[in-house]
């Protein structure tokens, strides 16, 4: 997964922290999580806080 996988980005952050609200997710620990995930190949200076919104937009839907 890249930096631009928001969707799937959410759906592993939702598989991997199913009892976490998405809403209290600080953006430090949102883009540290996302850089553990199994899956993600990116490099860590091409996320933005724009991208990161929308990694956090996107696993709220999921949440939903």
């Amino acid at each position: 997964m890249k930096w631009t996988d928001t969707y799937d980005i959410a759906a592993a952050l939702y598989d991997k922290f199913p009892e976490v609200d998405p809403l209290t997710v600080r953006f430090t620990q949102l883009r540290q999580w996302v850089l553990e995930l199994d899956d993600f190949s990116d490099l860590p200076e091409r996320s933005g806080e724009k991208i990161l919104e929308a990694i956090q937009a996107a696993w709220i839907e999921e949440a939903q």
